[in-house]
């Protein structure tokens, strides 16, 4: 296996990094809502610069590299997926004017590539020192996609509100209502916050919950911290996008929890054996590797991954045609409703 050349990692964090900062800019300096057009262009072009970057793996640093990043990406791109239920209900119930929620949303993906950073570094070290963590990692997702399986979605409905939001809005000053995109307006000559603060932090919150699943999942796939941070970065560019383009087409996926779980739960297996085949620890086998213990390669990994979600939507698109859940339909019109009233109201900053 070709070790990962240093020129071609800082190459692509240059490269990622100046295309996220001509993403923000543009969100910054045009606050709009996408076109149906313009969402799907530019998760087309991130989908590319995805399969182009892997092609590249492939080439320049061999097969089980290339193999590795594909499987991470399709993994950390179908968790992703899975946050934009909840980010639907945080901006929704929040009511968040659709012109400014890609603000909203890209400071949301900016916190999820903060926080997913410093987990994969703390990762990467503890992997490094400590080769029975796999254990933990393995029971840990098993345990989450046991939880994921039986979750009826009914706590995402909670995920703006809880217990930390309600004691914020008890100890911040904050407006009735948004003045934009800021954070900070004046109402009546006093200084407050406004609800854009709290909906930055219910995404923190969000992102951080995700986070604690999400990377232990793909360093059982690879332990390359490369790898690991590139394929996140690239399941979160067009995450903005991909809200638009699909809003409440998202409710159609009635078995995207269950495809999760299968493979949270795959990787938590895979996991555990790799575990037991460099095991270290003294009360397991004497402190030594159990050689039966076999190791699924990556290749396996990716046919488990792809035909997982390519059933899980096939069979949700058959299943869920023409019905509509009526909890995310009333938020979305909720907050298009909002948004069309707001002229009428007039700005509490005024």
């Amino acid at each position: 296996m070709t070790e990962l050349p240093v020129i071609f990692e800082v190459g692509t964090f240059v490269v990622l990094g100046l295309v996220l900062l001509f993403d923000l800019l543009l969100v910054l300096k045009r606050p709009h809502e996408p076109s149906m057009k313009e969402a799907g262009g530019w998760i087309a072009f991130y989908i590319g610069l995805a399969l182009v970057f892997a092609v590249l793996m492939f080439v320049f640093t061999g097969v089980e590299h290339g193999s590795q990043f594909v499987a991470g990406w399709i993994t950390e791109y179908s968790l992703s997926i899975d946050n934009l239920f909840v980010f639907i209900i945080i901006l929704a119930r929040f009511g968040v004017p659709r012109k400014y929620q890609q603000e909203a949303l890209m400071v949301g993906i900016i916190l999820a590539l903060v926080l997913r950073g410093i987990f994969i570094l703390l990762g990467a070290a503890v992997i490094e020192n400590f080769s029975w963590v796999f254990y933990i990692f393995g029971f840990f997702l098993l345990y989450t996609a046991w939880q994921q399986a039986r979750d009826s979605g009914e706590d995402e409905e909670d995920a703006g509100d809880n217990a930390l939001i309600r004691r914020l809005r008890t100890i911040l000053p904050v407006s009735q209502d948004f003045d934009g995109s800021k954070v900070r307006t004046v109402v009546d000559g006093k200084k407050m916050w406004t609800p854009m603060l709290i909906v930055f932090i219910a995404l923190g919150l969000t992102d951080l919950l995700f986070a604690v699943d999400s990377i232990p999942a793909i360093f059982g796939l690879t332990k390359e911290p490369f790898i690991v941070f590139t394929a996140n970065i690239f399941a979160l560019m067009g995450l903005r996008q991909l809200y638009f383009l699909l809003g409440g087409l998202l409710q159609r996926l009635v078995f995207l929890k269950h495809a999760l779980s299968v493979i949270l739960g795959f990787i938590g297996v895979k996991l555990i054996l790799h575990a037991m085949h460099e095991n270290e620890l003294p009360f397991i086998n004497g402190g030594h590797g159990i050689e039966w213990a076999p190791e699924i390669p990556t290749w396996l990994s990716l046919v488990v991954i792809l035909a997982t979600i390519l059933i899980a939507t096939v069979a949700s698109l058959l299943v869920s045609k023409g019905k509509v859940d009526p909890d995310l339909a009333d938020a979305e019109q909720r907050s298009h409703l909002e948004e069309s009233e707001k002229p009428q109201q007039g700005n509490a900053s005024a």
